[in-house]
């Protein structure tokens, strides 16, 4: 009788994946809105000096507070996606408030009464009125919580359309992986050169208006595919989950720990969760599953206070965390040496010779290498790489996700060892140059695309490090945290742009002193970016060797099925060793 309603509940919940058929709504989707939001929000600190006559420290605070919410409003987004609305209802709100946002940013700038006047000449620019910096700051505030839903989400919800239970499922979900950071560097190659041009040579009402149009592409694709979506429900906040196995473990500290059969492992009842067999790593959690003479059980098996006694699949599930998290933020010291790209990497370009015939190369387009390394790397990773090391190792994907990851550090400190050599060559040059001596802000005769292997190599890395923690997040992270397993990059992502900020305060107060000795001064030739660039090649480095430490120590995440499995496995290898002999 049992075994027959397990069998029915199994038929009910029995999904239709429909894969790639849905993946042109998806990555359609992705492309729009990246299109819509990229450009504009990188041009944003231009807007806000140019047509609001903000100072530039003023408008710097406001940029620096709007990326660091749109990087932490992810973990406001997961939680609300994995426990309350899901992770469909939450991109669909996720959308219309992007959209929102962008129309509201287009009405400031393309009517009169919602920003400033223009300046006129020998007169003092008049500053926004109250009313103006309101509708101003509601566009960053609608922008904000569509970054909230959009970022944990996107990702997850993609991969949600393919079978992850299944060989082909999970090869497909790594292959979305690298198809969707193609799409997306596409479109910010697209945004990051044709709109912000447009919008700062053209009209910014009219560069505004662009994105807005491309963003109401975004929810229309979004939505026309909604019959076909696999929409998973959650089931309540897993973080709560978390927290009562925190607790429960602390209740019991003083209790000795049983055997592991011993431990209170009632019946697994979640068709979206995988039961995960007991692991023996922080054995010093299973105590909260250590059943006593005071704890009541449901009906159902569970357990009637969560606060006092946790099941053995919310004990692993926490134990999945704790070994996630120090992988996932050995990433940071790769970000922050790609935040040097796009700030350290343009005052490079600037101060080399950026000639090709007879036009300048704007210092900020020099970037784009990295991202046609991206584009180009990736199909041919996907489609020719993968598969001819899978013929090698015989594995999934070629090479494990933490190997992928590892790759990604080391290209990440390639990049700075080649852009500290290159700006020792550029600073030598400058300072031998007949032009250089004495000049302030002297351009070197190096040319600036010296600059292209150090982008080039971030690139590669990119595609190694990033997607590789895309991917490991969503694969390692249990199956009802995967919205917050979308939002670990930008959480990543904002530590990095807080960290480096912090390293760069260190070094100018360290070193600047005396401007003479400054490594970053504002003249590049006087000072010593090479050796901060060598500094954080060092640094990471040494971030290298902790993140081989924790892979080594890491455990990666299988069902109880694939545990019985590998068990009977080995006991056929043992019985057929014992036969020989």
């Amino acid at each position: 009788m049992e075994r027959k309603e397990k069998d029915s509940a199994v038929a009910e919940v029995k999904i239709n994946h429909r894969g790639w058929a849905t993946m042109p709504y998806i990555l359609g989707n992705g492309a729009f809105e990246n299109l819509g939001t990229s450009g504009t929000s990188s041009n944003l600190l231009v807007y806000l000096t140019t047509v609001f006559h903000m100072k530039s420290v003023t408008a710097a605070v406001a940029i620096t507070a709007f990326n660091g919410s749109t990087n932490l409003a992810p973990l406001a987004g997961a939680f609300i996606s994995d426990s309350v609305c899901g992770r469909y209802a939450t991109l669909g709100f996720a959308c219309l408030s992007t959209l929102l946002g962008l129309f509201v940013l287009t009405l400031s700038a393309a009517v009169p009464k919602l920003h400033p006047g223009h300046c006129h000449d020998g007169k003092a620019c008049n500053d926004p009125t109250a009313g103006q910096l309101a509708v101003l700051f509601a566009s960053f505030m609608f922008l904000v919580m569509g970054a909230g839903g959009v970022r944990p989400c996107n990702l997850a919800f993609g991969a949600d359309q393919f079978d992850s239970g299944t060989e082909p499922g999970k090869r497909n979900i790594k292959s979305f992986f690298n198809w969707y950071y193609f799409t997306l560097t596409v479109a910010m190659v697209i945004s990051s050169t044709v709109i912000v041009y447009v919008q700062s040579n053209v009209n910014w009402a009219l560069g505004l208006a662009i994105p807005t149009l491309l963003m109401a592409f975004a929810c229309a694709f979004f939505f026309l595919g909604s019959r076909m979506y696999v929409k998973v429900r959650p089931e309540g906040s897993p973080l709560t989950g978390v927290a009562q196995v925190l607790v429960a473990a602390f209740r019991k500290r003083s209790l000795p720990l049983p055997e592991s059969s011993s431990l209170f492992n009632p019946p697994h009842l979640s068709s979206l969760v995988s039961k995960l067999p007991h692991t023996g790593q922080f054995r010093f959690l299973d105590k909260a599953a250590i059943l006593t003479p005071t704890d009541e059980i449901n009906q159902n098996g569970s357990a009637a206070n969560g606060w006092r006694l946790g099941s053995v699949q919310q004990v692993e599930q926490v134990k999945c965390l704790v070994r996630i998290m120090p992988i996932c933020f050995t990433i940071i010291a790769f970000q922050i040496a790609l935040a040097q790209q796009s700030t350290y990497g343009v005052f490079q370009a600037v101060q080399s010779d950026r000639r090709l015939g007879n036009f300048y190369v704007p210092a900020a387009s020099f970037y784009v290498f990295s991202m046609v390394a991206i584009t180009i790397w990736i199909p041919i990773y996907d489609r020719f790489v993968i598969p001819q090391l899978q013929r090698i190792t015989g594995r999934e994907g070629g090479i494990t996700l933490l190997q992928r990851m590892g790759v990604g550090l080391i290209l990440g400190v390639a990049s700075m060892l080649v852009a500290g050599l290159v700006e020792e060559r550029r600073r030598r040059i400058a300072l031998r140059s007949s032009i250089a001596p004495g000049a302030t802000d002297a351009v070197s005769p190096m040319s600036s695309f010296w600059l292209a292997p150090q982008m080039v190599l971030m690139g590669l890395g990119e595609v190694f490090a990033l997607i590789g923690q895309i991917d490991f997040c969503y694969s390692q992270f249990p199956e009802n945290m995967r919205s917050l397993a979308g939002s670990m990059m930008f959480l990543t992502q904002a530590c990095a742009s807080y960290s480096s900020s912090l390293l760069i305060t260190v070094i100018h107060r360290v070193t600047g002193e005396h401007e003479n000795n400054n490594w970053l001064a504002s003249d590049l030739n006087e000072g010593r970016l090479d050796l901060y660039y060598f500094l954080i090649a060092a640094l990471g480095g040494f971030n290298f060797v902790i993140f081989v430490v924790c892979a080594k120590w890491y455990r990666y995440k299988s069902s109880e099925k694939d545990h019985e499995l590998a068990l009977h496995c080995t006991e056929e290898t043992k019985a057929a060793k014992d036969n020989v002999i």
